[in-house]
């Protein structure tokens, strides 16, 4: 079994209040979960309005779908926000 981990950092600069960013987040992190059901969470720069941090995590039965997985979750990101992905980072344990 192999489990993956992918932490994506986003800018939204049209954000200006965290009430906003939420509505964004929780949105994302819910169309993510029911889409590909892995664990979804907002990690880090809660307290920041223009920046998102999400981490994933996905279990599979070997590395090929856990990277397939991990890749069409990158893609719907880039194609359901306005955001722009500054980083990401993949790790496989």
């Amino acid at each position: 079994m192999t489990i993956e981990t992918l932490e994506i950092r986003m800018y939204a600069p049209w954000v200006h209040s965290l009430k906003e960013k939420r509505m964004i987040v929780k949105s994302l992190i819910a169309k993510i979960r029911n889409k590909y059901n892995v664990s979804v969470i907002e990690a880090d720069d809660q307290d920041f309005h223009q920046s998102i941090v999400l981490m994933i995590a996905c279990a599979a039965g070997n590395t090929a779908l856990a990277d397939s997985t991990m890749d069409n979750i990158i893609a719907f990101i880039e194609a359901n926000t306005e955001a722009e992905i500054t980083g990401i980072l993949r790790e496989i344990r």
